[in-house]
C-alpha cells in the first residue's frame, strides 16, 4: 500500500503544479481566503468527503475509514501575503500588493492531493482522517479560531508540512520537540508633551526615553536571560517626529519577541513593561507596552511522532534533523490541544534560481518535489491509523 501511496502522488505531480499555479495567480490575504475556500469545498465534495466550514474561511473535510479507528488531522493554510510579487514567471499573482510569498499555495495543492489519494484508498484506512485548509496563519491565529470551534476535540493527533526555502529540494526534515518560536508583536507608545525643538526644556521630549528604552532592550538576552535558553528582542520601527524641528508629543516602538520557552517569554515581557514604564517616568512622560496581534505559542512537536514522521519519510528521500528557527507558526496552538508534528519540505534549488527566502518578492518554488508533499501526507495519515500508533 506504500508503494501504492507514493506512485499515486508521482501520478498526480501535473495536477498538483497546476493547482498550485492557479492558488498562486490568485493569492488571498488572511481571511479573505473565499476563492480558495470555495475551490477546496468543491474538490472535498466531488471525492465524496464530509464538508464542514470553520474559522469563517476555512473548510475542514473528513473521511471515515471502512474501520473505526483514531482520527487523524492533515492541515494546510491558505493565506497569502501583503506582498508585491517581483518575479517573471508564467503563474505570476494576478492582484496587485497580493502574493503567495511563503508556499502556503504549495501546502493547499499538495493536501489537495492527498485528499484524492485518500479517497482513492478510502477502504483500507482504519479510522478517520481530518483535512484542515486553515485561513489566516500570518498574523491572524486561524488555527487558535479552529482550536476554538472544537474541531480538534475529537483528533488524536495533527500533523503539517511547510515548504521550506532554507532546505535543499526534496529534502524532508523535522526534529524532537521545539522545532519554531513563539512569537509577540508588541508596540511600545511613550507619551510626553511636544514643541519646537529649539527649546527642549519647555517640552517633555519622548525621543529621549525611547533611545535609552531602545538599548535597554538589546541588554534583556545578554543580561537578563539565561544563554543556553534561545531568546530574540528586536525592535526594527520607531516612528516619532517628521518634522527635523519638532518634538513629537508620542513616540511609537514597533518589535517582536521569540523564544522556546513560554516561562521565559512571560518574563521577558514583564521585563520590557518595568523598563518602559520607568525609563520613561525618570523623563516625566507616561510609557506603555501591548500587544497587537495574538500571541503566537512555540511549536513542539511530539518526540514519538517525530520519529514515526521520519521514519515514513525515509521512503521518500533524504531525512535530516530540522535546525530550530526563531521564526513562528500557528500550527502551534493546534499542538497545545493534541500531539502532533511539523515537517519542513525544501524546495530550494540554486540551478532554477529559487534562492529566496520566506516573505520575499521574489519567493518561488521548486515544484518538481510537490509531489513528496502530498505522498508524506497521505502516508502519516494512512500509517498512522493502520499502525495504531500510541503517544
Amino acid at each position: 500500500m506504500e508503494d501504492k501511496i507514493i506512485e499515486l502522488a508521482k501520478q498526480l505531480e501535473s495536477c498538483v503544479v497546476e493547482k498550485r499555479r492557479d492558488f498562486h495567480m490568485h493569492p488571498e490575504v488572511r481571511f479573505e481566503e473565499v476563492r480558495t475556500s470555495q475551490i477546496v469545498e468543491e474538490e472535498l465534495k466531488k471525492l465524496g468527503y464530509e464538508v464542514v466550514r470553520t474559522a469563517g474561511t476555512g473548510v475542514i473535510g473528513i473521511l471515515r475509514g471502512s474501520k473505526e479507528g483514531k482520527t487523524v488531522a492533515l492541515r494546510a493554510d491558505m493565506d497569502a501575503l501583503p506582498i508585491q510579487e517581483e518575479n517573471d514567471v508564467p503563474y505570476k499573482s494576478k492582484i496587485p500588493g497580493k502574493m503567495h510569498a511563503c508556499g502556503h499555495d504549495a501546502h493547499t495543492a499538495m493536501l489537495l492531493g492527498a485528499a484524492k489519494i485518500l479517497a482513492e484508498i478510502k477502504d483500507q484506512l482504519e479510522g478517520t482522517v481530518k483535512l484542515i485548509f486553515q485561513p489566516g496563519e500570518e498574523g491572524g491565529a486561524g488555527a487558535k479560531k479552529i482550536v476554538e470551534e472544537g474541531y480538534l476535540d475529537d483528533v488524536d493527533a495533527i500533523f503539517g508540512i511547510h515548504v521550506w526555502a532554507q532546505l535543499p529540494s526534496g529534502v524532508i526534515a523535522t526534529r524532537k520537540g521545539p522545532i519554531m518560536a513563539s512569537s509577540d508583536g508588541y508596540i511600545i507608545r511613550i507619551k510626553g508633551k511636544g514643541g519646537h525643538a529649539a527649546s527642549p526644556h519647555l517640552a517633555n521630549d519622548p525621543t529621549n526615553p525611547a533611545a535609552d528604552i531602545y538599548n535597554a532592550l538589546q541588554k534583556i538576552v545578554s543580561r537578563y536571560v539565561n544563554p543556553f535558553l534561545p531568546a530574540v528582542i528586536t525592535t526594527p520601527v520607531i516612528t516619532a517626529s517628521h518634522g527635523y524641528n519638532v518634538i513629537p508629543d508620542v513616540v511609537e516602538i514597533k518589535g517582536t519577541l521569540r523564544t522556546f520557552d513560554m516561562d521565559l517569554r512571560n518574563k521577558i515581557m514583564a521585563r520590557i513593561e518595568k523598563i518602559v514604564k520607568h525609563y520613561s517616568e525618570a523623563w516625566d512622560c507616561e510609557g506603555t507596552v501591548e500587544l497587537f496581534r495574538t500571541p503566537y505559542p512555540p511549536t513542539v512537536n511530539d518526540p514519538e511522532l517525530a520519529e514515526f514522521a521520519m521514519k515514513i519519510a525515509q521512503t521518500l528521500g533524504p531525512v535530516v534533523e530540522a535546525e530550530p528557527t526563531m521564526g513562528a507558526e500557528d500550527f502551534a496552538f493546534y499542538l497545545q490541544k493534541a500531539p502532533g508534528v511539523f515537517i519542513f519540505l525544501g524546495i530550494r534549488n540554486e540551478e532554477k534560481g529559487i534562492v529566496y527566502p520566506h516573505h520575499h518578492p521574489k519567493f518561488d518554488i521548486d515544484e518538481s518535489v510537490l509531489w513528496k508533499g502530498t505522498a508524506l501526507y497521505s502516508l502519516i495519515a494512512y500509517k498512522y491509523l493502520k499502525d495504531n500508533i500510541a503517544v
